[in-house]
């Protein structure tokens, strides 16, 4: 097994994340490479939910279209992923579901019914579970029926535990064993992952190790011909398994922020859950991690919450979506014309309005560029994977305080989401530059004075001497309000000379990315760059070379260095998970170079490198429309 994709679903809240954490744990101790997406619904508990696990012998950065194996103990999972699975590949599947029709799952909607019934109506078969694992089965998937109640039965039998028989929550370990039995895993490794996962519940995890133990025998007794194994590897050193808003949080505590206020919103609270469990973090001996985190009544609390926290000279951050991101802008521009240092983090999901409130899109970029009313420096910035987050989070404090303006760090579901293995994250690589941040006051204080860079030395609440006024009102050089049309145009000015200022002071190599420029050369932003390194890399193995060119600062854009990359190319090609190919209008309007073809998705679900290498083998043959719109995924 070189390359191998698993997959595991069932209802909401019935511990999928759970089994998927357990089979990820185990590929990375056994020396593999890991990508992992979850996806599921916006309700707490009861819709379909589903964890695809890819597991590979070399570093990879996506997810693929099929899976080799998949687990389920309900039928809704069978009936919406069993097309997927190769034909080569695998369904461990409760054989009790065998009866059950489309009709009664009462959580599946009418428009995959009504696609399901038509394909199965088309082949002749019945609306079943059965008709649809004969689907597979005709296609060469190796079926594995067992009875999930019958296991739990027979094991609570054997330890003489009777609650055993009702723990339906234990279908995912018992899933997870039965395939990592299948595959050949050493079966010690599972024990090792269950005691990791519940560490805090020893009790909860003895049981779940008994059931672990007690299918992997028989998935071992009883599962044979399967055409993968999994043989343990070297590991790669200095790899960890992380979970996608590791980078952000843990990028935050190392970076020196020391307040974060939020509201509770869908993608954004998976960080803020872990910097709220981890307030205090011994980041080093002399730099003891310490972040008050509260959260507030709403996001307009949220964002002026912030913005006090700034006014201390502490470093402070907020974490939001697109929604809340609505109710932060008249803010966002208060901090704007104060030159308040301050960092959203901004994890976008599909809009507009809540739209698909857990599903993924690169929706909000031209929301956020051209957030706020009125002209004011800005930064937007965006990170590409998890490892890239961690150091681009310590990037946009440095950014926010040396250039003393408002700092917008684009993230989204995909990369919250996403489980991985990755390079250590290392925190020396991590510097702090608090910028004009003074420590005292030496003569006359002028909070807004005018200076030979137009950056002002910048006091903080208490300091002695230092005292400044702040206004949403335009003001002179002390903060007091002034409607004089010359200092306006003389304020105005100093703020905005600081676009120029960014783009030579941020360092080309964090500007962009070149990933090699050729003929045809891809531009894009985000998340896309992991199942766009893939695809390339599928080309490249049938020799096939494409340009790939990353925009990470989108904010004042870096228009002269992104038109040197790209002389070389002839055919561009943006690939965005949104409708309009947002950064493509940014990159017209900046370089005044069209686009020859967009690669769009805007599902809700993640591009994977599949879609993207079609895609761009239908560009190559000449077979493709200027726009292709990807679809894939349940």
């Amino acid at each position: 097994m070189t390359d191998f994709t698993w997959l595991i679903g069932g209802p909401q809240g019935s511990g999928v994340e759970s089994g998927a954490n357990v089979f990820s744990k185990v590929s990375a101790e056994m020396g593999y490479h890991i990508f992992g997406k979850r996806e599921f619904y916006s309700n707490i508990k009861g819709e379909h939910s589903y964890f695809a696990v890819r597991v590979a012998d070399k570093t990879i950065h996506s997810n693929i279209n099929q899976h080799d194996l998949m687990v389920s103990y309900d039928a809704e999972t069978i009936f919406r992923h069993y097309d997927d699975t190769a034909p080569s590949g695998g369904i461990i599947y409760d054989s009790n579901l065998e009866d059950i029709s489309i009709d009664d799952v009462r959580t599946i909607d009418d428009a995959f019914r009504n696609r399901l019934c038509k394909k199965l109506e088309s082949e002749n078969l019945p609306f079943t579970i059965a008709g649809v694992l004969d689907a597979a089965r005709k296609k060469g998937v190796k079926l594995f029926p067992v009875s999930f109640k019958g296991i739990l039965a027979d094991l609570a039998e054997k330890v003489q535990n009777p609650k055993l028989r009702g723990l339906v929550r234990m279908y995912n370990v018992v899933g997870v064993s039965l395939s990592l039995g299948l595959i050949g895993t050493p079966p010690e490794l599972i024990n090792d992952s269950l005691d990791s996962i519940f560490s805090a519940k020893p009790q909860i995890a003895e049981i779940n190790k008994q059931a672990a133990e007690f299918a992997y025998s028989h998935a071992k007794s009883n599962f044979e011909d399967f055409a993968y194994t999994m043989p343990k590897l070297e590991k790669t050193p200095d790899t960890i398994l992380v979970q996608g808003h590791l980078g952000t949080s843990l990028g935050k505590i190392v970076s020196g922020c020391r307040f974060q206020s939020y509201y509770p919103i869908t993608p954004a609270s998976d960080e803020i859950m872990y910097l709220e469990a981890n307030r205090i973090l011994n980041v080093s001996n002399d730099t003891p991690g310490s972040t008050v985190v509260i959260q507030c009544e709403d996001e307009i609390s949220a964002m002026g919450m912030m913005i006090g926290g700034a006014l201390t000279g502490t470093r402070s951050s907020t974490s939001t979506s697109g929604p809340g991101f609505a109710l932060m802008t008249e803010a966002l521009g208060w901090a704007g014309i104060n030159e308040v240092p301050i960092v959203i983090t901004l994890y976008q999901r599909s809009g507009p309005s809540t739209g698909l409130p857990t599903r993924h899109g690169q929706d909000d970029l031209l929301f956020a560029i051209f957030s706020g009313h009125g002209d004011f420096p800005k930064i937007v910035y965006a990170s590409g994977d998890v490892e890239e987050s961690f150091y681009d989070t310590g990037r946009c404090f440095n950014y926010s305080d040396i250039y003393q303006v408002p700092v917008i760090h684009m993230m989204d579901k995909f990369l919250s989401s996403s489980v991985l293995t990755c390079n250590m994250f290392d925190p020396q690589k991590i510097t702090i530059n608090r910028g004009k941040l003074l420590d005292k006051i030496d003569g006359e204080y002028r909070r807004f004075a005018h200076t030979p860079d137009g950056i002002s030395p910048r006091s903080k609440l208490g300091l002695d001497d230092g005292i400044f006024w702040n206004t949403g009102d335009e003001s002179d050089e002390y903060g007091h309000i002034t409607e004089d049309p010359e200092v306006r145009e003389a304020m105005m000015d100093k703020r905005m000379s600081r676009l120029d200022l960014i783009l030579k002071g941020i360092p080309e190599n964090e500007q962009a990315i070149s990933f090699g420029v050729h003929d045809i050369t891809i531009i894009s932003w985000g998340s896309t760059k992991g199942p766009i390194l893939d695809a390339l890399d599928m080309l490249k193995k049938e020799g096939v070379d494409i340009g790939y060119i990353q925009i990470k600062l989108l904010a004042p854009f870096p228009t002269d260095m992104v038109k040197s990359l790209l002389a070389g190319a002839h055919t561009i090609i943006d690939v965005e998970a949104n409708h309009s190919g947002q950064l493509g209008k940014i990159f017209q309007q900046n370089t005044l170079r069209g686009i020859d073809y967009y690669i769009l998705k805007y599902t809700g679900r993640a591009m994977t490198c599949t879609e993207i290498y079609d895609s761009l083998k239908g560009i190559m043959d000449g077979t493709a429309q200027k726009r292709t719109v990807l679809n894939h995924g349940a």
